[in-house]
């Protein structure tokens, strides 16, 4: 029996934590319940509400809230001014302000408590009544006093929740006797809290609460359905809600609890990481602080031999001027070469005076000569001397912790696009060995916003497909590499534009219009040919009359009716003619219900053929909205008043981009010719979209297109394959 007593206040005792309030850090006292569903006790809400609506106490009302008890914090406000928070329908010139926002301590939030303020917040009666076991546990030892006995008090062993008042077995039975009102009241263990335990409306003070708004998630009472701000909310029974809300909670309690070894296990790994991180940080201290004492040693010893050479210059200089100053001495009267051929002038003897005289008269010559052109023996500037410390300075300033033969991924921008979704590849240019993991990071670059956050992706391998990319925007790439706990330096950036619309995802029509004797469509029908073959031959006397083959045309499975659409292809570059474009529904019946077989390139509208005789009104007799690519340029069609002037270009004769993009957009009747690999328009047309719309094509002589994949999850087992 006495274990049974001691389990529960072990249980209570360990769940201390959760009974804290995050204001003042110590256990609840008549919590309140907040919107954000946090609970802080009543005086903490008051007081914080106070000092955050304070002037002069702005700034500190942050840290009060977040770090401290704001009852140790404050300069203890008057309670009246205090209680005026509390108080509903704030008039414009009372002290306490009129807005009802709420820095929540808990998930440091501002909360609205709306117009009733605190007096709006529900009581958390389960967190008070938890918390009173716990005091009670803590309190076991000591004795709640029967608050009714004569000195000396016997122990309670029971307290009136009607009485406000704690009883020992006999007072109990003086003052609730059989058969009286007072038997009928509610008596629980001994406790010191005596508050009701029934919650009240907040918004009808009078009413309790007998309903669960399910919108709002809270306890409501029946005017609050009837005429409140609940009326048109879904609304349950508190038995319904209550009965609901413990299958889940115990649900959830009861999967934890059978996670319990789990839980273990995990918290033993941690454990272990906590050691082998501890030893591995003090292994990288000292591995660093070794590093840096080598680095020490280096410029110290650096140092030494800078010093000794310029101290070897300095004594050679000073010499060399030390000697110069002595020999200009020794030109001064009466010193040195002076004085001395001042005595040798003396001598009378001629044989004598000429025997000395030839040798002086040399070194005086001398003497006069270094007088005329005067140079210092030596230069007084260590110029030379001047040590040139910037990029090492640099260096130690960029210095950081670099992996151990984890070299610096380099994204591959071959192998990367960007098409539906975004493929990015990489590797290692210098093959020294890949890294363990991978932290791929992407960012929109918005010229409005000039530091927009990036967002990472961890990978296993060297290439990632991301997805749900804004369309007309331009993507900054980058990777690196972790081994271990070390991590490479970020690659070199890579920037990707995203096409100016979703992609239009279809394969090619090999039913409608489609001339198998001509045109080789493979089996996947995103490839087709068109090959000079033996019904060319067969034509051979029209081909000498001066006249070609019809273009052959091919269409889209699938057609387009509203909206802004995009999509991609390859135009081989050996293609002698080819055309790209859109076509109405109406008009591809027309034309190939009604076909020609010859068309003479002097009169096809555009033929890329510079004839001088193709006619902007010929337009008209065109049954497709087409541009024209062949040997390896792209012919932009003259400007007329049914087509606008091409962007960007100068000359109608383009190189042939290597990914050439068609943007078509219905709801404006417009399209766009692209750069598919810049995402750069290169020329744009209105275009009449009536009925629904087919992406077009025509070939002649020898040519290929070759449709753009959409990038999926197995695009990397198959785009190298040979179609």
């Amino acid at each position: 029996m006495e274990g049974d007593r001691l389990e529960p206040v072990v249980t209570i005792k360990n769940i201390e934590r959760e009974l804290i309030c995050p204001a003042c850090k110590e256990l609840f006292t008549h919590p309140l319940i907040l919107p954000c569903q946090h609970s802080i006790c009543h005086k903490c809400v008051k007081e914080i509400l106070y000092l955050t609506f304070e002037d002069s106490f702005n700034d500190a009302a942050s840290e009060t809230s977040n770090h401290s008890s704001p009852r140790s914090r404050m300069n203890s406000p008057s309670l009246d001014r205090i209680d005026r928070v509390n108080r509903s329908g704030w008039k414009r010139n009372s002290l306490t302000p009129r807005t009802t926002t709420f820095p929540c301590p808990g998930c440091r939030h501002d909360v609205d408590l709306g117009e009733r303020g605190i007096s709006g917040l529900f009581r958390n009666v389960t967190l008070e009544t938890i918390v009173e076991r716990y005091r009670q546990a803590a309190r076991a030892a000591t004795a709640i006093m029967c608050d009714l006995c004569k000195p000396p008090a016997q122990e309670s062993t029971k307290s009136c929740m009607d009485c406000s008042a704690s009883y020992c077995n006999e007072c109990f039975k003086i003052h609730h006797p059989w058969g009286t009102l007072k038997a009928q009241h509610e008596y629980v263990g001994p406790t010191t809290n005596f508050r009701p335990k029934i919650l009240m409306c907040p918004e009808h003070e009078m009413e309790k609460v007998n309903m669960y708004c399910e919108i709002c998630r809270r306890p409501v009472c029946h005017l609050c359905k009837l005429g409140g701000m609940h009326a048109n909310h879904r609304v349950t029974t508190m038995s319904s809600a209550y009965k609901t809300l413990k299958e889940k909670l115990s649900q959830d309690i009861h999967y934890l609890i059978s996670k319990e070894s789990h839980v273990k296990n995990q918290i033993t790994e941690l454990g272990l990481l906590v050691k082998e991180a501890e030893c591995n940080g003090e292994r990288a201290k000292e591995e660093a602080s070794n590093n840096f004492d080598k680095l020490f040693h280096v410029l110290e010893e650096r140092k030494i031999t800078a010093l000794r050479a310029i101290e070897t210059s300095k004594n050679l200089r000073m010499d060399k001027l030390h000697s110069q100053i002595e020999e200009y001495q020794g030109l001064l009267e009466n010193n040195g070469l002076v004085g001395y051929a001042q005595e040798v002038l003396k001598e009378t003897d001629p044989s004598c005076f000429v025997q000395t005289a030839k040798q002086l008269h040399d070194r005086i010559q001398k003497a006069t000569e270094s007088l005329k052109s005067f140079r210092p023996a030596a230069q007084a500037s260590f110029e030379d001397f001047v040590l040139d410390i910037e990029k090492q300075q640099e260096a130690l300033e960029n210095m950081c912790f670099h992996s151990n033969g984890n070299d610096i991924p380099e994204i591959s921008e071959e192998r990367s696009k960007m098409y539906n979704k975004a493929l990015i590849c990489w590797d290692h240019p210098q093959k020294t060995g890949s890294a363990d993991t991978y932290i791929l990071e992407y960012r929109k670059l918005n010229k409005e916003e000039a530091n927009t956050a990036w967002q990472e992706i961890e990978v296993c391998s060297k290439s990632e497909i991301i997805s749900d990319l804004d369309t007309n925007s331009t993507y900054a790439f980058r990777v690196r590499g972790y081994k271990g706990s070390i991590c490479s330096p970020w690659s070199r950036e890579l920037i990707l534009h995203t096409p100016p619309a979703p992609v239009f995802s279809f394969l090619l029509d090999d039913k409608c219009g489609y001339n198998s004797e001509r045109l080789l469509l493979n089996a996947r029908r995103n490839v087709v040919e068109s090959r000079a073959g033996f019904p060319l031959l067969l034509e051979a006397e029209r081909i000498q009359q001066g006249c070609y083959t019809a273009l052959d045309y091919i269409i889209g499975d699938t057609g387009i009716v509203k909206g802004k659409h995009f999509w991609a292809f390859h135009v081989e570059p050996y293609s002698y003619l080819v055309k790209v474009g859109v076509a109405s529904d109406a008009k591809i019946q027309e034309w190939f219900h009604n076909s020609r077989e010859l068309s003479s390139p002097r009169y096809e509208q555009d033929s890329g053929h510079d004839s001088g005789s193709e006619d902007i009104f010929a337009e008209s007799l065109q049954p497709f909205t087409l541009i024209t690519i062949g040997m390896k340029k792209m012919f932009i069609p003259k400007a007329s008043s049914a087509s606008a002037a091409p962007k960007d270009c100068v000359n109608r004769v383009l190189p042939m981009p290597s990914n050439i993009g068609i943007c078509l957009d219905c709801d404006k009747g417009n399209i766009g010719f692209y750069d598919a690999d810049r995402m750069k328009c290169l020329y744009e047309r209105p275009v009449e979209c009536s009925g629904k719309m087919y992406p077009a094509f025509a070939l002649m002589g020898s040519s290929g297109i070759h449709l753009e994949e959409t990038i999926a999850a197995k695009y990397l087992q198959y785009q190298d394959e040979d179609i």
